[in-house]
C-alpha cells in the first residue's frame, strides 16, 4: 500500500470556521459536505470534520528532546520548498503558528516541523524530511 490515503475523523465546533481555514487558508480542497459534516481535501488525505461541540482531551502534550509537542495532532509531510512557502504564508495570516524546529538533527529521520492550530484547537504538523526515504527507519540501538 505505498501510495494509499488516510482518513481520519474528528469532532468540530463551527463547521464554517473549520472550512474556511482548511480551505482559503492552507490552501487544501472542499470535499463531499451536508450541514453537519465536511470532508477535506489535505494533500490527497481524506479528513471529515463533524458537528459535535467542544472536545477535550487529557494530556495536551509531551516532550521531544527539548521541544513540548501537542500529544494530539496530525499533519503531512511536504519538500522542503512547500514546506518554506506554507510556514511564510501562514506567519503573514497572523496565524497561531510555532517556531520551525529540527527533530533527530544528525541522525536517522532528521526532520523540520512547524505546527498551526485550527478553529477547533487542533494542531496541524507541516513536516519536512531531510531524507525522504527515512519516514518510517527505524532508529539505531
Amino acid at each position: 500500500m505505498k501510495n494509499a490515503s488516510f482518513h481520519l475523523a474528528l469532532p468540530c465546533e463551527d463547521l464554517e470556521k473549520t472550512k474556511h481555514f482548511y480551505v482559503y487558508k492552507l490552501g487544501a480542497q472542499l470535499g463531499r459536505s451536508s450541514n453537519t459534516w465536511l470532508d477535506i481535501n489535505l494533500r490527497g488525505n481524506q479528513i471529515t470534520f463533524t458537528k459535535a461541540g467542544v472536545f477535550d482531551f487529557n494530556f495536551k502534550s509531551y516532550r521531544l528532546s527539548d521541544q513540548v509537542l501537542p500529544s494530539f495532532h496530525f499533519g503531512v509531510i511536504v519538500n522542503s520548498e512547500r514546506w518554506n512557502m506554507l510556514y511564510l504564508r501562514l506567519i503573514s495570516m497572523n496565524l497561531e503558528v510555532t517556531k520551525k524546529a529540527t527533530f533527530f538533527e544528525n541522525n536517522v529521520g532528521e526532520h523540520e516541523s512547524f505546527f498551526v492550530k485550527d478553529p477547533n484547537g487542533y494542531m496541524v504538523e507541516f513536516k519536512n524530511f531531510k531524507n525522504k526515504d527515512e519516514l518510517f527507519a527505524i532508529q539505531p540501538s
